[in-house]
């Protein structure tokens, strides 16, 4: 059902400087996300924001797997907004200072085209228990920025899904 139109990606900032959840880089993100998907279709199909990366799984088009123009045009919408709202950002470095990049991301990303149902499965359940994983919450229910609470709406999870006792250990999904 899934496979090649659906996408698993990590993104992360420059130095892992955590500034994604603060109120306005959620807002210029959000503003940024809601834009290059008019522009360029795509669907979200699972997200988890946290301070110094996103997770998220895109649907996208079919016969559609440009991916790539549709970060470079979040992460440049993004920066615009956070450069002139918020400030510049760490200190760039001299490779950063010569093409003329800001200090908000890392030049690459990770992404992992869906294979099966079963592999989307098991990244939506990588995404949404992220948050615990990393230590910031106890229960998948208490991040608040993440798909996890629609998925508990559409009846996918139990709302008790996702605690840190459930931690299955170190993975391979692009962190």
């Amino acid at each position: 059902m899934y496979g090649g139109s659906a996408y698993y990606f990590t993104v992360v900032t420059y130095h892992r400087t955590p500034i994604l959840t603060g109120y306005g880089a959620r807002n210029i993100l959000h503003h940024a996300w809601k834009i290059i998907s008019e522009r360029y279709p795509f669907t979200t199909v699972a997200i988890c924001l946290l301070p110094d990366h996103i997770h998220t799984i895109w649907m996208l088009p079919e016969s559609d797997n440009n991916y790539s123009v549709r970060w470079k045009e979040i992460k440049r919408q993004f920066t615009q907004r956070y450069l002139a709202e918020v400030g510049p950002g760490e200190s760039r470095s001299l490779s950063r200072q010569k093409r003329g990049e800001a200090a908000i991301w890392q030049r690459r990303f990770w992404e992992h085209v869906i294979s099966d149902d079963e592999d989307l499965g098991r990244h939506v359940d990588y995404i949404h228990f992220n948050p615990v994983k990393h230590g910031l919450v106890k229960k998948a229910k208490d991040w608040q920025w993440s798909s996890f609470h629609r998925y508990v709406q559409e009846g996918y999870y139990d709302a008790d899904w996702g605690k840190a006792s459930e931690y299955w250990g170190e993975s391979k999904f692009g962190e």
